[in-house]
């Protein structure tokens, strides 16, 4: 006998603590047991070993599990060679050719555990820019990298040629215990000067996809495979690129543009990917439509300039199709709807920081404000696929959200938490406020704030509202979030600290010696 409602049997206990491990009430064996929810608090502040004035770290930042990584584009070292371990160097020869840094967790105490410069490092390159990590298996941009390169190298290499001015490049690096190597060096096969390949980056598992933004092709086609146009008749069309890993050696799988590229549109802005999901964000795309269209066909109409659009493409076996094309259901001209994007599974979340509703509340279902009394408040619009038919699900608001706050500068999804920035924000607090209230204090402009979104059902709530324990003004917190399980990390580029330690714990430094050195805040919910 093994019922796991009688106390005797063997799986009673282990039944019993999974049922309490839940957030909120469950049932368990006919009785309600209300369950402790969970709460954000702040876990640690992450400071660069060298850190310095301009380097703004914290411009990128992603997680995986134990595993933070964080972009500095101004870092100015000459150093072309990865540190495994504490440290950095102080070298500053090379201004903006950027760093990354790598940050592990044991238990609740975060250490460095890599310092990542790129085996090509150059001035100006901005090695940095775009960081992703999944697993064992980082990503990271260079955007102003300018080998006219047109092909990848799996190795340790990268290309010292200068031709193509600002063509752009990636870097894979690849973990073994706790020694970080470089895997790859990506080049885009139709590589040409100021493209800026590299900004963003996503990858999950064996897949990467990279935005260039500033593509210039009219291609409004897929192209499965390693090829891609060499048109340059539509300025700052964008595309993306996918690669694919075989063991350690990578191959770039698709070119993808979209079905109404037009110039200017900056397809590839917004960038993220969840399984044989893609999402791409176009925020200078010009459509007026204002429903989704679940198909392989977009909007050719121009009547709201900058509204923004969003696209979905899904993989079978090695094979992209355009999915879906996603709008506002208030799009608006200037709202630049898909500035950023993010994706779990079957959910995007798409935002519109120039997005101009004065609503402070949530909406639940496939409706949004169409009021424009508070210029650039920003919004975040949620959407669901059911089968492979995407519906809107929710409209996010800031419960304080006014002029100029920036809502939605970045995003990040898993499961059923949402996280939206708004860098502009002007609260003075220092605290999380765990909750559905939050300050409508103006003391501290432009510090910046992270509101943390439920779901429930299909119902979204606000959760949380972080703050950085040393806010003040201009330190812009949130201009990049990762989100992995419990834990947000979120970069504030232009903060100021010279400190150059982590501090473990729910302080920060309240120095601003070191104009936007930058910093990196961790936030755990337990």
């Amino acid at each position: 006998m093994n019922n796991p409602c009688d106390p005797g049997s063997e799986s009673y206990l282990s039944t019993l603590l999974l049922s309490s491990s839940a957030q909120g009430p469950v049932s368990f064996c006919g009785f309600l047991i209300q369950t402790p929810i969970k709460l954000w608090e702040s876990q640690a502040y992450l400071k660069a070993a060298n850190a310095e004035a301009s380097d703004q770290f914290g411009g990128a930042v992603a997680i995986s599990g134990d595993t933070i990584v964080v972009g500095a584009i101004g870092e100015a070292s000459n150093q072309t060679t990865i540190t495994n371990g504490e440290g950095a160097s102080s070298d500053n020869t090379l201004g903006l050719s950027g760093a990354v840094y790598v940050y592990q967790r044991t238990g609740s105490t975060w250490s460095q555990q890599a310092y990542i410069k790129a085996p090509n490092a150059e001035a100006g390159d901005q090695f940095g820019v775009a960081v992703a990590i999944d697993g064992d298996t980082i990503v990271v941009g260079a955007n102003l990298e300018d080998s006219n390169q047109t092909t990848i190298t799996n190795g340790s290499s990268a290309s010292g040629d200068n031709s193509a001015s600002n063509a752009g490049a990636v870097y894979v690096y690849k973990r073994s215990g706790s020694t970080w190597v470089q895997e790859a060096y990506l080049k885009p096969s139709n590589a040409e000067a100021s493209d800026q390949f590299g900004f963003p980056v996503a990858i999950s598992g064996d897949t990467i996809v990279v935005g260039t933004y500033l593509e210039d092709s009219n291609q409004t086609t897929i192209t499965n495979g390693p090829t891609a146009s060499g048109d340059n008749s539509a300025t700052s069309a964008g595309a993306i690129y996918v690669f694919q890993r075989s063991g350690s050696a990578w191959s770039q799988q698709a070119y993808i543009k979209p079905s109404n590229v037009e110039a200017q549109d900056a397809f590839g802005k917004g960038l993220a990917i969840s399984g044989d999901t893609i999402v791409a964000g176009a925020n200078l795309e010009d459509s007026n439509q204002t429903t989704i269209t679940n198909g392989g066909t977009a909007s050719s109409n121009n009547g709201a300039t900058s509204a923004g659009a969003a696209y979905v493409y899904q993989r079978t076996g090695s094979t992209w199709v355009e999915q879906a094309y996603l709008k506002a259901p208030n799009a608006e001209a200037g709202d630049q709807f898909g500035e950023d994007v993010a994706i779990s599974k079957d959910t995007i979340v798409v935002a519109a920081f120039a997005e101009a509703s004065n609503q402070i509340t949530i909406t639940n279902g496939p409706t949004a404000s169409s009021d424009n009394s508070a210029a650039t408040a920003g919004a975040a619009y949620v959407f669901k696929r059911i089968g492979s038919t995407w519906n809107n699900e929710a409209y996010l608001k800031a419960p304080n959200a006014k002029t100029d706050e920036y809502f939605g500068t970045s995003l990040a999804i898993e499961g059923d938490t949402i996280v939206v920035s708004s860098i502009y924000e002007d609260s003075g607090q220092k605290t999380v406020t765990n909750g559905p209230t939050i300050s409508i204090d103006n003391s501290s402009p432009r510090s910046g704030a992270i509101y943390v979104y439920g779901r429930t059902g299909s119902n979204w709530a606000l959760n949380a509202y972080l703050k950085a324990p040393n806010a003040d003004p201009d330190d812009r917190l949130g201009n990049s979030i990762g989100l992995s399980g419990d834990t947000i990390v979120v970069g504030a580029n232009q903060e100021d600290s010279i400190q150059n330690t982590i501090t473990n714990g729910p302080t920060a430094s309240s120095d601003n010696s070191a104009v936007s050195s930058g910093a990196a805040y961790v936030f755990i919910r337990k």
